[in-house]
């Protein structure tokens, strides 16, 4: 039988995409996608549009978020939410909460990629950004490839944005009680996305997993567009392990910005349940 063409993670320029929520339906639709979920960061904005193209392409269409989460000393874990009801008010309340913070990160950001040379970061960043509360370090790194200090956006995160680097300022996002409750409150199924993008140890990601299990947490991204075939390999054991569903997501961000298209991923290891099974 073939397998479902379901890509459960991607963003539009309600939070750091490049395309409009409907361009992103578009795109998926014409790469074949058959099940597509958009997941703007703490954002749920752009859902009535997509979903609104997707019927009018006959594509099938998942509401979704991706939660921004602070796990353990200073690591920033994200939770994607499947199946949400856009019109939940304890998410909606908990997603603001979440975006009240990005401004102050922002200015602080700015403030120290100014001490290295890069200046009028803040302002730069904002000519990228559709939508001023989400603004955040894609919108700066955008910026910095247009000064030409860097080639693309994945040199800007490696030299500039990541922990440890000139750019990188702590903020502190949802706890992980938080951002599940908010997601379960609104009827969504919580995947942990991109596992392989956090900086654990493979202790401190199976106590992750543990506690992510504790709280009522159902699936994981088995397949990302930032994961390698070790990496792969590794989560679909983990799905085995802690019996979470399993996800199919590419993370898409725009044209020439991601580790992948739209769609164009492995299908998921035959004996892991998929997330899409339960939504």
């Amino acid at each position: 039988m073939k397998a479902l063409n379901a890509d459960l993670h991607c963003h539009s320029t309600v939070s750091d995409g490049l395309l409009a929520p409907a361009d992103v339906v578009r795109r998926a639709s014409a790469n074949g996608v058959e099940l597509l979920a958009l997941t703007d960061h703490d954002e749920i904005g752009g859902l009535a549009e997509a979903s609104a193209m997707a019927a009018e392409l006959g594509l099938n269409f998942v509401n979704g978020v991706e939660v921004s989460i602070s796990w353990g000393d200073d690591q920033t874990v994200h939770v994607v939410g499947l199946g949400v009801d856009p019109g939940n008010a304890q998410l909606g309340i908990g997603l603001e909460q979440i975006r009240s913070g990005r401004d102050s990160r922002a200015a602080r950001m700015a403030a120290e990629l100014d001490k290295v040379g890069i200046h009028g970061a803040y302002e730069g960043a904002l000519r990228h950004v559709g939508n001023p509360a989400l603004i955040s370090r894609a919108h700066f790194a955008r910026y910095i490839v247009e000064l030409g200090h860097a080639r693309d956006v994945k040199s800007v995160f490696d030299h500039w944005l990541a922990k440890g680097k000139p750019g990188y300022v702590d903020h502190a996002w949802a706890t992980l009680e938080d951002g599940l409750r908010w997601i379960h409150d609104a009827g969504g199924i919580a995947v942990i996305a991109h596992p392989g993008r956090y900086r654990l140890s493979k202790a401190e990601r199976l106590e992750m997993f543990s506690a992510f299990r504790d709280l009522g947490g159902q699936g994981i991204e088995v397949i990302s567009g930032a994961h390698k075939d070790d990496e792969i390999a590794e989560f679909a054991s983990i799905a085995r392990k802690f019996g979470f569903l399993a996800s199919r997501a590419s993370d898409f961000h725009g044209p020439g910005e991601s580790w992948i298209d739209l769609g164009r991923l492995p299908d998921l290891p035959d004996d892991l349940t998929p997330v899409w099974s339960r939504l």
